[in-house]
């Protein structure tokens, strides 16, 4: 039989391996045991494996080495569930076993995932007595790294007698594998203290470490490693080396290493292309794809992902339709199961989401990783019903959800304030262990924080120990999106105080809330500490500063941050156009609007929204109906916010029929902002008669929502006409209706300080009544007759001498050096009373207050406003 053996090893094709087998069925040596075995390897290395299993059922009494051939022969082939049967076949027959058969039958256990059956073959190598053998301790310490079993494989790892280089990769790998790449590193500088010299395979686990990590001067360390150990050479360490820079974003490195290596496979072309992709150089990745192909080089299914990648940032569909189909004509994935879940990013990515859904259906076996694809996209699509849908589907279907689906689900349910679901997935996250993951935890913070639940974020933020940057923006975003912004801007002193890195995110929410605030010397400082960290020219960055400034009242410095802008996006120059519109500005800002067309950038509905707002804020008629009649030149269709500004632009001017008639020659229904634009003329022209029929239109509209400012704004007519009866029907129906409670602002030495209608909180209550009530009476003398303004939203402000602005007024001088200007914010409309009185408070003290209400700004000088009375 010895002489076969070469012959054996001659036999590279199927056909002249079945002609060697025929010869041997004539020949009867197909009854040696050792032929027989030597015939199940040839066949299992070649695929053929019901051949293989022919031989082996055709044996008469396979011996123990034979059983172990087969179970490797389908080990070898992935086959792992087949190679477990067959071991407890094995046990069936009462076959002697031997250590020959543990290896393979452990690492088929670690390739079918069932740790389970890989604990009672470990009771059973002891039983055995082989547990002392170095082959079977290496075999299982992977087996149960392998699983996550890192506590069992460290505990064997620690106690074996004589650790081998294989043993040493082993460990390392289990780590690498299970998401501890630092552990995995300092069991490798052990190893190196230890006097192990490590081979090839342990600094491909070594590399895949420091690809994880993506710390570049760990990584250049160990590759000077390679270097001096001579197996920089070694091809798949070549191409792990290649990947190691990729992921650690050093692209020269990358370059350097794929002009040396000898022979480029396709994992050298990939994660050369993956880098190009991590240096959002998607263009450079697909040109590399196009060498790849020229040079000969069939890519694989992971390939395909990185160019698929590419495309969806690019937003070419053209292109990615074309890769998708030649994934399909070269079969590199006929389950769709790698490729999948990245066309339909590629697909959503180019607003194709009818496409995103067929090739979710295309999946033959979808796994965690293809509902989480389609979940995602409908969440940042806004299609939050359906991705939840998905997600409940996903639960029936048997998949438990993930981190990522979890994170996705909780997106949704903020997106559209579904706030009893959000709390149920929370129920189930602190079931499932998932409140210790950072990355839920984020989300959960930004879904209550959505839901309007800020106690809850706040809760859930101050539980977690160590707080990423991307926590501490969770909460400081949930605070500035809530009106919070006193507490965002205090949360952001507080990172500064704790020496926390920042990010463009953290100066955002920052901004935002400073512009909410009108927190001007506090935006200033922000806007320092923004150049110092070295975040500056940033076009959104940039844009959320000249839109501060603006809100903030220092016009002049909004338009000196926009003028210097490297880049302007639409969003820019509709926001600089908007911040002059709320000045009244309106000359600025149709000079600037005229500006950006002839700069070539197509102005957008924002846009168009912002210069009809200035128009409106200015009593600009012919200039509104000008820019309203422009939108279709550039393919804009009118939406309810803009029909709203031609009627409030209209209304004020005094041509209340020609408004009437608009709303009724909309091409869609009015919604109670039109109307209400309509009532305010009627408020300001004393056109009584026109009150009843547009407040039947406003309740027939409103009558299911709680949003309570229209019916304030009808209540405050009735009461300004002196028609109390009225005034007290609208008022009742308010009872149940959601109240947003009126507040004033004001800054002094870098603080805010908050004062509510009749606030008596405030360590000064006394002095600021005192004094407002002489400033009340230096007013009267001025001509000044206390107004009898309805309450915004509660039995407090009833009183219109206590309103929050005039508290702020008053606290402001009182505080304040003479000539010192006052900035002002309130959250709700000025009312006419405070209006007047503010007016004679400038030209009684001298001073400047700007204030900033829910419509505009204005400009208190010398007895008179900016606004012209028109607001």
């Amino acid at each position: 039989m010895t002489l076969y053996m070469p012959i054996f090893r001659s036999c590279t094709t199927s056909k002249t391996l079945r002609q060697l087998h025929g010869h041997l069925l004539i020949t009867g040596l197909h009854r040696d045991a050792l032929a027989s075995t030597k015939l199940i390897e040839s066949y299992a290395k070649m695929g053929i494996l019901e051949s293989a299993r022919l031989i082996f059922d055709s044996f008469p009494r396979p011996d123990s080495f034979m059983w172990g051939v087969l179970i490797k022969c389908y080990v070898w082939n992935l086959f792992f569930k087949e190679a477990i049967s067959i071991y407890h076949e094995l046990l069936y027959q009462q076959t002697q076993l031997t250590n020959f058969i543990f290896p393979s039958i452990l690492r088929a256990c670690s390739g079918f995932g069932d740790v389970g059956v890989g604990e009672k073959i470990h009771g059973r190598i002891i039983k055995s007595g082989f547990e002392s053998d170095e082959v079977i301790k290496t075999s299982l310490l992977c087996m149960y790294g392998e699983r996550g079993s890192l506590n069992v494989a460290r505990k064997m790892f620690d106690e074996m007698p004589v650790r081998d280089v294989v043993s040493w990769s082993s460990i390392i790998s289990s780590y690498v594998r299970n998401g501890q790449p630092q552990e995995g590193l300092v069991v490798f500088c052990r190893m190196l203290s230890e006097g192990i010299e490590p081979d090839s395979v342990t600094m491909l686990c070594v590399t895949e470490a420091c690809a994880e990590m993506r710390f570049l001067r760990l990584a250049k360390s160990v590759h000077g490693k390679i270097v001096r150990w001579g197996i920089e050479n070694v091809g798949s360490l070549e191409n792990s080396l290649i990947v190691m820079y990729s992921k650690c974003r050093d692209l020269a490195s990358t370059e350097r290493l794929f002009e040396k290596v000898s022979s480029r496979s396709a994992v050298s072309w990939t994660a050369l292309i993956s880098c190009y992709n991590e240096m959002t150089l998607f263009r450079e990745a697909l040109e590399i794809y196009v060498q790849m192909q020229e040079s000969g080089v069939e890519p694989n299914s992971v390939t395909m992902v990185g160019v698929l990648h590419s495309c969806a940032q690019l937003g070419w569909l053209r292109e990615g339709m074309s890769v998708h189909c030649f994934v399909i004509r070269k079969g590199l994935d006929p389950d769709f199961d790698l490729v999948g879940p990245e066309l339909i990013g590629m697909y959503a990515g180019c607003g194709e989401l009818g496409a995103c859904r067929k090739v979710y259906d295309s999946i033959r076996v979808k796994n965690i990783v293809s509902w989480n694809s389609l979940i995602s996209v409908y969440a940042r699509k806004g299609l939050s019903m359906e991705a939840l849908r998905l997600f409940v589907q996903m639960q029936i279907q048997g998949l438990f959800p993930d981190s990522f689906t979890l994170a996705s689900s909780l997106s949704a349910c903020g997106h559209i304030g579904f706030s009893q679901l959000g709390c149920q997935i929370h129920g189930h996250i602190v079931k499932t262990g998932f409140d210790s993951n950072e990355f839920v935890q984020n989300s959960l913070i930004d879904m209550y924080s959505k839901c309007g639940f800020v106690d809850t974020a706040l809760m859930i933020f101050e539980k977690i120990q160590r707080k990423s940057i991307m926590t501490w923006n969770s909460m400081i975003g949930g605070f500035a999106q809530n009106g919070n912004s006193i507490e965002a801007v205090g949360l952001f002193d507080r990172m500064l105080f704790e020496g926390l890195k920042m990010d463009k995110v953290t100066f955002l929410s920052a901004i935002q809330a400073c512009s909410q605030l009108g927190y001007l010397e506090k935006g200033k400082w922000v806007h320092h500490k923004l150049i110092t960290c070295g975040l500056e020219n940033d076009s959104y960055i940039d844009t959320a500063l000249h839109d501060m400034y603006a809100k903030c009242g220092d016009i002049r410095m909004a338009r000196g941050v926009f003028d210097n802008m490297v880049e302007r996006s639409v969003v820019s120059w509709s926001a600089m156009i908007a911040g002059y519109g709320r000045h009244g500005h309106i000359n600025a800002a149709i000079s600037l609007f005229s500006q950006m067309v002839r700069s070539g950038i197509k102005p957008n509905e924002v846009t168009f929204l912002s210069i009809l707002s200035a128009c409106s804020h200015a009593g600009s008629v012919e200039e509104g109906k000008f820019y309203f009649n422009m939108m279709r030149e550039f393919g804009i269709e009118p939406e309810l916010d803009h029909f709203a500004c031609m009627v409030d632009l209209l209304s004020r001017a005094g041509d209340l029929g020609g408004a009437y008639r608009f709303i009724k020659s909309m091409p869609v229904p009015a919604n109670a902002s039109v109307w209400s634009a309509l009532l305010n003329g009627c408020r300001v022209h004393h056109r009584m008669d026109m009150i009843r029929s547009i407040q039947s239109y406003i309740l027939e509209i409103d009558i299911e929502t709680d949003n309570s400012g229209h019916y304030t704004l009808l209540s405050n007519i009735y009461a300004e006409g002196g028609n109390l009866d009225e005034f007290g029907k609208v008022r009742s129906m308010m009872k149940n209706m959601r109240k947003v409670p009126g507040y004033s602002t004001i800054e002094i030495n870098t603080k805010i300080y908050k004062f509510g209608a009749g606030d008596t909180s405030h360590s000064q209550t006394k002095e600021i009544y005192r004094f407002l009530e002489d400033l009340k009476c230096l007013a009267q003398e001025q001509g000044y007759n206390l107004g009898s303004d309805p309450p915004d939203e509660s039995p407090k402000e009833s009183n219109v001498d206590s309103h929050s602005e005039k508290l702020a007024i008053a606290f402001g001088i009182v505080n304040t050096r003479p000539g010192t200007t006052l900035r002002i914010s309130k959250n709700l409309r000025v009312c006419m009373d405070c209006h007047t009185f503010t007016k004679i408070v400038s030209k009684i003290t001298g001073r400047e207050i700007i204030m900033r209400d829910l419509n505009r700004f204005h400009h208190f000088f010398n007895g008179s406003c900016s606004c012209r009375d028109y607001w």
